[in-house]
């Protein structure tokens, strides 16, 4: 019988296309899930490849080589603790978990607990990059028993992004570190979304340009110090026209934002250790007001503010915008790193930021030209306390404070 490199199970489009990664660096995979349209769309897309789907958990358990190595690709909270629950009577000491999942980080030190006197060691691991980043490279962050990522380590550091400093990926650390520093990119996320938002609605609201035309200066700001893969996609958003009304498309996507979660822990965990992410906070608090869309419609109906005017330089005030948001980009980068340093010590993770930064250079979400300054931060200063007094940022905040304050203050009027 044929013994498999891999399991997955969760074969939805995650599960799907990492199992395709996977297997296209040269490690077979079997894939389970319970959802038969799943394993069926998932049989027809490996066809031809090393790759099969199990009709159980016992025949994925029993085709994998051993130390057994299944990545756990479901949903948060309960779906995990069930998966887990049927595989353990089916596992021997030695195999090998990996969440794959946004799980929660005191989920993952519970399961590893909870897995460690049968033997199982217990991997957290944050993926980034969505769909296509599964299929093409992800940015990988594994935590757990150091020994466990040394099993996995030539699968992971195959299927994870490469970049001209190595694969985006690397040991981040014991217990759920993975999970933590996971959960903390995507409150940064959040951050920077919110930001490109607020530049946005200055320049609709304020400066009355349209989709085309703050596609122009999206992509010149993505050309320069401001590149990075949301304000690439925030170009190709504001480009892109609604096929059935010729529009463009953000002016036809409901102005409401949904959330998984991990914003709000990131949020509720800064505060847990007394650390300030004022930025992160802003951003899920405009989500939270988003969603409250019947409510906002029937108050524009008897609350107004400003006319809308600008009769300056249009060029310059652009300018000045982009210097802004350069500026508060920095800031929610600082605030992340500043969280993870707290959490460092508290939970004695041990955490290498300039090795976060690097392998966050490719396949995440916020991956940025600004990393590359902020690994070699941490790599002159290890115990560095904020990127913000930094030399390689402090000089450059001091000199754009003025254009973020001008924007404040533009914006408010």
């Amino acid at each position: 019988m044929t013994q498999y490199s891999m399991g997955v199970i969760g074969l939805g489009v995650m599960g799907q296309n990492l199992a395709l990664n996977i297997e296209s660096k040269g490690f077979p995979v079997i894939g389970f899930d319970l959802d038969a349209e799943k394993l069926k769309a998932s049989a027809q897309k490996w066809a031809g490849k090393k790759m099969k789907t199990a009709a159980s958990l016992k025949e994925l358990v029993e085709s994998l080589e051993k130390p057994r190595k299944i990545l756990i690709m479901v949903p948060a909270g309960k779906p995990v603790d069930a998966v887990i629950n049927d595989l353990k009577p089916l596992l021997s000491a030695g195999d090998i978990l990996i969440d794959g999942g946004n799980s929660f980080f005191q989920d993952t030190d519970r399961r590893a607990r909870e897995l460690e006197p049968l033997g199982i060691r217990f991997i957290g691991c944050g993926v980034s990059g969505g769909e296509e980043g599964a299929l093409h490279g992800p940015a990988l962050m594994p935590g757990g028993p150091e020994d466990a990522y040394r099993a996995v380590e030539p699968i992971l550091t195959a299927i994870a992004a490469k970049t001209e400093s190595g694969p985006c990926c690397g040991y981040i650390g014991k217990g759920s570190s993975g999970h933590y520093v996971k959960m903390v990119h995507n409150g940064m996320e959040y951050g920077i979304m919110q930001l490109i938002c607020e530049a946005y609605d200055v320049m609709q609201s304020g400066l009355g340009m349209s989709a085309p035309e703050m596609q122009k200066v999206f992509a010149e700001w993505n050309a320069g110090e401001l590149n990075s893969y949301l304000i690439e996609i925030t170009a190709a958003v504001l480009g892109h026209s609604d096929p059935e009304t010729g529009k463009p498309i953000v002016d036809v996507i409901l102005d409401k934002a949904g959330q998984k979660g991990t914003g709000k822990w990131t949020s509720q965990n800064s505060m847990d250790l007394g650390v300030a992410i004022p930025t992160v906070d802003a951003a899920l608090e405009a989500r939270i007001l988003s969603a409250m869309k019947d409510e906002r419609v029937a108050a524009s109906k008897v609350l107004t503010g400003p006319a809308r005017s600008f009769d300056g330089d249009r060029t310059g005030f652009l300018a000045t915008l982009r210097d802004a948001l350069r500026l508060a980009n920095i800031t929610c980068y600082a605030q992340g790193f500043a969280l993870m340093r707290e959490a460092s010590k508290e939970y004695a993770y041990n955490l290498d930021f300039a090795e976060i930064a690097r392998i966050w250079k490719g396949g995440c979400i916020i991956r940025a030209k600004v990393l590359d300054p902020i690994r070699l931060a941490f790599q002159s200063n290890r115990e560095l306390p904020n990127l913000m007094v930094d030399s390689r940022f402090s000089s450059l905040i001091s000199q754009l404070s003025c254009c973020l304050r001008c924007i404040l203050g533009n914006a408010t009027e």
